[in-house]
């Protein structure tokens, strides 16, 4: 456990629902997680709570004009087109594609797994197989082969160094970020700005940056041109333009003249479409394995359900419906990401003086009991996703404990009386309202997907190193707690017909 998840750890079990603590050059702000406060913050209310200003400055510089980064009507109107690529009809089709992209590391791993308890970077592979399950299914463009001797793509490449770049540049430098974002009508004078800053970790990223800009206008160059060629045309891109960016780009052909996005909003799509399933996915996917490698005894029932999922399917990949449906992975995923989510907070700051209910008072420092908090324009407010997922006065006295088996049987009472906004199974993890994670049934199918794949005859165990987790925008596995590369080795094992297990 490294220095900021004891921190975040210590808040969420012994300090309260609400507690107000200092943040940086010592600003005040919220930390919370009280259910009723959170359906003000994110659904009530949700106007009155908005990404700061520099969050969304600095985001613009990586990522653009896209949907994690717009707001108000325009963040409405990217959502109102965007949407209908995430809906469970284009879903189904999507299926196809997560087992394809998940065979080719199966095979990969498959081959690996032959040496006795081969060793393999997972967290690497996984980064590899959601760029490519995005790039597929999202983009419309493949980026990988999953293959050993396949050298990293520059966009994923690019895409990865992202995260770890921005967290190096010093604190102080990093005020200057959402200062010159402003500058965004004019681009060349904010580059000149950006170029000025005294730091390598600023000029690494600005070449990430143009990496994945660059990237991102070739991808959408090419869907735009065979869209324009007509149907034969797109059937040869990859997904046979099936892919969310191509749904996007015909549904915004065809909207009214004044609801269309602009080209550096569809631009935008492509950048932030990418961050918001890379990391994430690769996070989730990551600890779950983890996890499994610790509990042979649940690997050992979850492949059983998939075994009998497949045979049932005449030994076939299981269909869309019949996936989702899987009880035991569904409580496996459920519970990893409730425990584990890969995105620990989420921040929030007051657009105007507002009145925060809590479900639960709080002592104030008087001793009398807090029923609500006034909150001053300008409050910053850290909202707790871990907080919300472990608390115990909601999920019970085992709520800091890996259990799948949990999401087996009726949930706590007082969970349910709590109406936790969330809209995933009482969870924060995809928090709610407006600006929750619109992808959250492809990220699940994504992950159904792969583990029901792989899972059936490869068998992982704990590697030799003790494996932490760096709680940075997104949570990430290392062997050295002083680093943020991300590194998890585990051991490998193929276990299907033919190998060594069959045979004893």
């Amino acid at each position: 456990m490294d220095g900021n998840t004891i921190n975040i750890s210590r808040i969420t079990t012994e300090d309260g629902s609400v507690v107000k603590i200092k943040g940086l050059l010592g600003a005040t702000c919220l930390y919370v997680y009280d259910p009723l406060a959170l359906h003000h913050i994110f659904v009530k209310d949700q106007q009155f709570y908005e990404e700061s200003d520099d969050f969304v400055q600095t985001n613009r510089m990586f990522f653009g004009q896209g949907l994690g980064t717009s707001v108000g009507e325009r963040h409405r109107l990217q959502r109102k087109l965007i949407a209908p690529s995430f809906s469970i009809a284009h879903l189904r089709e999507m299926a196809n594609v997560f087992y394809e992209v998940s065979h080719r590391l199966h095979s990969t791993f498959r081959d690996l797994g032959k040496n006795d308890d081969q060793q393999v970077d997972v967290v690497v592979w996984m980064s590899r197989l959601a760029l490519e399950l995005i790039g597929q299914s999202g983009l419309g463009c493949s980026f990988d082969t999953l293959t050993t001797d396949m050298q990293p793509h520059p966009f994923g490449v690019a895409a990865k160094m992202l995260l770890p770049l921005s967290s190096s540049i010093p604190p102080l430098r990093r005020l200057l970020m959402p200062w010159i974002g402003k500058f965004e009508r004019w681009p060349r004078l904010g580059r000149f700005l950006v170029d000025l800053i005294p730091s390598k970790s600023v000029l690494d990223l600005t070449f990430v940056v143009d990496t994945m800009n660059r990237t991102a206008a070739e991808i959408l160059a090419s869907k735009k041109a065979a869209i324009s060629a007509g149907d034969e045309a797109v059937k040869d891109e990859v997904g046979q333009g099936k892919d969310l960016i191509s749904a996007l780009l015909k549904a915004n052909m065809f909207a009214p003249e004044k609801e269309r996005l602009k080209e550096n909003e569809l631009l935008g799509q492509v950048a932030s479409l990418t961050f918001a399933a890379v990391d994430t996915t690769s996070s989730a996917l990551s600890r779950i394995l983890y996890l499994l490698a610790a509990h042979k005894d649940v690997q050992e029932k979850l492949r059983q359900e998939i075994k009998d999922a497949r045979e049932g399917s005449g030994g076939q990949d299981p269909d869309h419906d019949t996936l989702v449906a899987l009880p035991y992975l569904d409580a496996v995923c459920r519970e990893t990401l409730r425990l584990y989510s890969p995105v620990t907070k989420v921040d929030r700051v007051a657009t105007a003086d507002t009145i925060l209910p809590l479900s639960t008072p709080v002592k104030g420092i008087d001793g009398t009991d807090i029923q609500s908090l006034s909150v001053p324009k300008g409050t910053n407010i850290i909202v707790s996703i871990l907080g919300s997922n472990r608390n115990p006065e909601l999920w019970g006295p085992d709520a800091m404990e890996w259990k799948p088996e949990r999401w087996l049987k009726p949930l706590p009472e007082a969970l349910i009386n709590a109406r936790v906004p969330g809209i995933y199974s009482h969870l924060m993890t995809f928090i709610s309202g407006g600006r929750s994670c619109i992808g959250f049934k492809f990220s699940q199918l994504e992950m159904k997907s792969v583990l029901a794949t792989i899972l059936e005859d490869i068998e992982f165990s704990l590697g030799e190193k003790e494996i932490y987790w760096h709680m940075g925008n997104v949570t990430t596995p290392t062997t050295d707690i002083n680093s943020v590369t991300p590194t998890m080795p585990m051991k490998i094992r193929y276990i299907g017909k033919g190998s060594d297990s069959m045979q004893t």
